[in-house]
């Protein structure tokens, strides 16, 4: 519709005659631009303070990371030699059983230069 076809309303007439003019409220722009300077400040500084407690966590981690390990290879040598103390008290207890005795002194066979055969 045009503004023609409006003036023929009278609903537009009386509508047009009550309101002069609209008033806008005076914004202060100066507020407005220290209030967001003010909070693009603060979550700064805390974005800031988030990123350090996230890097310290994740040294930690790591750090605790390095001593599980560590102490994984510890288990694991702990282990190896439980087992093999463990096999050698059965080895010995098997020999004492068996009626071993710890030997003395050793004497070995003398074989004479003769006696050893020869290929023809």
């Amino acid at each position: 519709m045009t503004t023609a076809v409006l003036r023929h309303f009278s609903a537009y007439n009386g509508a047009h005659s009550k309101i002069s003019s609209a008033v806008m409220p005076k914004i202060n722009w100066k507020i407005i631009f220290i209030a967001g300077f003010l909070a693009c400040s603060f979550f700064l500084a805390l974005y800031v303070y988030q990123v350090i407690g996230l890097t310290v966590a994740s040294d930690s981690i790591g750090n605790y990371e390095n001593k599980i390990a560590g102490i994984s290879r510890g288990n694991k040598n702990l282990e190896v030699s439980f087992a093999e103390n463990n096999f050698l008290e059965e080895v010995l207890e098997k020999a004492r059983e068996s009626g071993f005795q710890r030997t003395v002194s050793i004497n070995y066979i003398q074989i004479l230069n003769n006696s050893v055969a020869k290929a023809k």
